[in-house]
């Protein structure tokens, strides 16, 4: 089964499976098995936190590189960032998997956010473009939360978008992955039918053939056999 990483490969490589289709979802799914008693955190460390940043397009990769040396001069503040992007994390998927959900929306989860906010969007300014004006962000050489700017503005416009009742959670019970369903009818379960939608796929097969064994079966982890995968 070959996996699609997305985005822009990074010196590592794919590392990370894109498929939120918005860049405050991925930053969200950032975390593997959540549902279950061993969820898998993705971002491990503040490099692997830039190497999501660049293949997501959050950072460009000569700006990701100058972050790295900054970081490694500066490692209490580095961790200080990764805590706060794992904080805001947290927050954007506890907002949207209450919302998808039907569930009143988790104070705590929205203060994360209109915390963030203020910074992230006076970095914001105008850049000419062929013409015409596109948003971009204040260069600040030492802003190790760069990365964070873009995904919190992200954020505040899928909330504030008609694309917010196409927001989804992956149906699959080991997986909870947040998108957005483009579907047509706007039926769409999986986060990626080629991972979710197989897995439950087999599941019902052996569960119909094997129905004594069927329950113990499971996937070591998503995001070990997609990085395996991606490099066969």
């Amino acid at each position: 089964m070959k996996i699609r990483g997305g985005g822009v490969q990074t010196a590592r490589g794919f590392l990370f499976e894109l498929t939120g289709g918005r860049l405050c979802l991925d930053f969200a799914n950032t975390v593997d098995n959540r549902p279950t008693a061993q969820p898998k955190e993705l971002l491990g460390s503040y490099s692997d936190l830039l190497s999501w940043s660049v293949q997501a397009g959050a950072l460009q990769p000569a700006d990701a590189g100058r972050l790295a040396r900054l970081a490694g001069r500066r490692a209490p503040e580095a961790d200080r960032v990764l805590r706060r992007a794992r904080e805001i994390r947290e927050a954007i998927f506890g907002v949207f998997s209450d919302l998808e959900g039907g569930r009143r929306t988790r104070d705590q989860a929205l203060a994360v956010l209109e915390d963030a906010l203020p910074r992230a969007l006076s970095r914001l300014r105008l850049v000419p473009a062929k013409g015409r004006f596109e948003w971009g962000w204040t260069r600040e050489e030492d802003a190790l939360d760069a990365m964070l700017w873009p995904v919190i503005k992200s954020t505040a416009e899928l909330l504030t978008s008609g694309e917010l009742e196409r927001v989804r959670e992956c149906a699959a019970a080991e997986c909870a992955w947040l998108f957005i369903d483009g579907s047509r009818n706007g039926t769409r379960r999986w986060c990626d039918m080629t991972v979710c939608g197989n897995r439950n796929k087999a599941r019902r097969f052996y569960s119909r053939s094997k129905p004594s064994s069927a329950a113990g079966k499971d996937s070591a982890g998503r995001h070990s056999a997609r990085a395996q995968s991606r490099d066969g």
